[in-house]
């Protein structure tokens, strides 16, 4: 018979039961809760603070605080930063504007319209929360300046309290976040730093051992797409927190960089392989068979004792490991093409374009390794990165953001004119605020259409504090305790991320609508009125989104996907020093643009991946082939003028005019480029006696341009859809490739 349990182990199961339940619920809702009490303690602190300053408006101190708040103390302290410096850039041009305009009122509205639209597309043209600063520049002015127009006599004192608000509010939102139960992206960033190391060697030893099909392959290689440019972001904000993160801020953008790097020529790699495998020729299996063994022994450099790597102690052993198969690599391949010399069918060049890839990726593995390894301790020779992760926007799209703020303000400026609506001003600067905050939303309209939904439920809210509570209670706790229902409702609504406008709206404009003042003014055609004008705002806002170049729409994509072609011509043009970083961190960006503004299109995005994966084919060959011409020794079969440079540079240019305008005739232009580059090559190399080292580097650049060839001649790349040229490809690629 089996015996029952007895009450104590069962009572030790119920608590085991209890306490993991509780745990998780401390690593989820719990944290939620902790933001909520947060947000509201900030709140509550910065209206007590301007109620004690006696300052006009405090409600300006409670709205600053909802903008600025996030759930980490990074971000707050990011966008308090970027609000500060924005703040006072607005504060300076609005008050030469009021100097200038103040009694001519059409052209005031016009120059703040023109400088709203100017700051809305440098919102739009940076990236993360640098675009902040931009934003705050331009809604500062309006936000200062509409109102201080209307009494020119008291500008400068209205100005400078309305700043003295933001700044209260900056001030308390940062304290609190810092102070009360942190949360700190830098030790997030650790355990995301672990798990992409872990990921990415999975990923190379599953795509080695046949594990991963096509699909997988694209999947992962979206997924990692979001994370470098997700990773980057918290990297910019993890600065914020402390000098501990500032310490090892150039290691992790040295991180992000060299994972870029070690993606794309796995990827490189794999693909080459790949295109061997299809070719089935004799040759192929020949070149295939004596290339696997290496590829077998990548997988277990990348563990410690059988284990994955996990920790920077772990990463230190696996870059040892990288270091030592590193050196001895070029010995073992050199023995190995020995042995191909005695088959006559054997294709060398196959061979030796992927050993050098092979290299390179060990190359790339090791240094990224490395990085890893060094962030156990606090300072490093490997912190000393001059490179950066550089976000790539279009300066057209970024430009019609601007002219779609300049153009609402200037329409909702003339109508406040020409009725003299008391709400006018409310109307007309609350409108630059909209288009300046939803210009860098991948889907405007609907953001701007959440904040009216959200502003719609301020407003009722907003109906119920002003005239059926506040009139009720008094003293400072009991206002506490008034608001605290309505703003926990709106801050609830912003950590859910389908309501994230909806809570964005009713936070700020309940704050507008119904913050309290030192002495409360019970007007309720006043704030129907302003509630009136707030709707209107965004409604226009989300009309000119929708209607004037909408964001969303195949055009932007279209230029988007345009831009990543053109990659490739920065790759062949631009100069030496940070040209991987600019290239790869562009193209990766780009391709992150481009899927946010097609979450429900997957052909789109699996037809961008593709074009992403022979921009980087391409764009990362043609950068080591000029790195390699870069040193040459200063001899004259090497010299500028000699036929096979010549060659390469007309590849270059071929290349350029290919990728930027796919054309059949830039195609074939582009595949005839590159046959005329390797037979110059091999002439070169046929023509002349090389010492070691010369005859080396000349079988690189071979290599490069081999693999350029594959890449043009892939059945499987966006280039044969593009010009309608599969067919001829795959019927030439496979005699080259055999």
């Amino acid at each position: 018979m089996s015996r029952s349990p007895s009450p104590s182990n069962a009572r030790l199961a119920s608590f085991a039961a209890l306490y993991e339940a509780a745990a998780h619920w401390a690593r989820t809702d719990g944290l939620v809760w902790i933001y909520l009490f947060k947000a509201l303690a900030a709140c509550f602190l910065a209206l007590g603070i301007a109620m004690k300053l006696d300052l006009p408006q405090p409600r300006t101190a409670m709205t600053t605080v909802f903008i600025v708040m996030q759930p980490q103390s990074g971000a707050v302290f990011a966008k308090s930063f970027y609000r500060i410096c924005g703040t006072l850039v607005g504060l300076v041009v609005m008050l030469a504007l009021i100097g200038l305009f103040a009694q001519q009122p059409e052209l005031f509205i016009i120059s703040t319209a023109i400088w709203v639209g100017i700051c809305t597309a440098g919102a739009a043209r940076n990236r993360n929360f640098r675009s902040y600063g931009f934003v705050l520049a331009g809604y500062t002015a309006a936000l200062i300046g509409i109102p201080a127009s209307q009494h020119p006599d008291g500008a400068f004192l209205s100005a400078l309290t309305r700043v003295a608000e933001v700044v209260i509010g900056i001030i308390c939102a940062g304290a609190i976040s810092g102070l009360v139960f942190p949360q700190f992206a830098g030790l997030q960033m650790r355990g995301t730093v672990r798990a992409r190391f872990s990921a990415f060697v999975e990923y190379v030893s599953a795509s080695l051992a046949g594990r991963n099909d096509r699909a997988q392959i694209e999947a992962t290689n979206a997924r990692f797409v979001a994370d470098i440019v997700g990773f980057e972001a918290a990297r910019s904000i993890a600065v914020f927190e402390g000098p501990e993160a500032r310490m090892r801020g150039g290691r992790l953008a040295r991180l992000n960089s060299e994972f870029m790097t070690a993606s794309t020529r796995f990827h490189a790699l794999h693909q080459l392989m790949n295109r061997l495998r299809e070719n089935g020729t004799h040759g192929a299996s020949i070149a295939i068979a004596a290339l696997e063994p290496y590829f077998k022994e990548i997988a277990p450099l990348l563990a410690k004792s059988g284990e994955p790597v996990l920790s920077a102690a772990d990463a230190a052993h696996a870059a040892a490991q990288l270091d030592t198969y590193k050196g001895e690599l070029p010995t073992r391949v050199r023995a190995t093409r020995s042995e191909l010399e005695t088959h006559p069918d054997a294709p060398l060049l196959d061979f030796d374009t992927a050993a050098e890839l092979l290299y390179r990726f060990i190359d790339d593995l090791h240094a990224y390794a490395a990085t890893y390894a060094s962030l156990a301790v606090d300072t490093h020779a490997r912190e000393r990165w001059i490179e950066r992760y550089e976000p790539k926007t279009n300066a057209i799209a970024a430009g019609v953001a601007g002219l779609r703020a300049a153009i609402v303000m200037i329409v909702l400026g003339a109508f406040w004119i020409a009725t003299a609506w008391p709400s006018g001003a409310t109307l007309t600067l609350n409108a630059a605020a909209v288009c300046a905050l939803a210009s860098a939303s991948p889907d405007p309209k609907g953001t701007a259409f959440q904040m009216a939904g959200g502003t719609l439920l301020a407003t009722l809210m907003g109906l119920v504090a002003v005239f059926g509570v506040f009139p009720h209670i008094d003293g400072f706790a009991m206002l506490c305790v008034a608001l605290a229902p309505f703003l926990l409702l709106g801050v609830f609504m912003t950590t859910r991320p389908r309501l994230a406008g909806y809570g964005v709206g009713c936070c700020i404009f309940f704050c507008f609508l119904a913050g309290p003042d030192n002495v409360m003014h019970y007007d309720p055609s006043s704030f129907m009125n302003d509630a009136l004008a707030l709707m209107l705002s965004m409604l226009v806002s989300s009309i000119a989104f929708a209607v004037l170049l909408p964001p969303s729409t195949p055009w932007l994509r279209n230029r988007l996907l345009a831009d990543l072609r053109r990659q490739v011509v920065l790759a062949g043009r631009a100069g030496l020093t940070r040209v991987r970083s600019r290239f790869e961190s562009g193209a990766r960006d780009l391709m992150f643009q481009i899927n946010a503004l097609s979450q429900n299109e997957p052909e789109t995005r699996r037809d961008t991946l593709r074009w992403l994966f022979s921009v980087l084919e391409v764009g990362n060959a043609v950068i080591d082939l000029r790195r390699e011409l870069a040193t040459l020794p200063n001899e004259p079969r090497y010299h500028q003028a000699a036929a096979w440079r010549g060659a390469l540079r007309a590849l270059f240019d071929a290349l350029a005019t290919l990728f930027a305008r796919p054309r059949e005739r830039h195609f074939a232009r582009a595949l005839a480029a590159t046959a005329d580059a390797i037979a110059q090559v091999q002439q070169t190399m046929a023509g002349f006696t090389l010492s070691r080292e010369e005859r080396h580097q000349l079988l690189r650049i071979l290599s490069q341009l081999h693999f350029i060839r594959t890449a043009l001649l892939d059945p499987q790349s966006p280039l044969a859809s593009a010009i309608g040229a599969r067919a001829d490809a795959s019927e030439e690629g496979v005699p080259h490739a055999a």
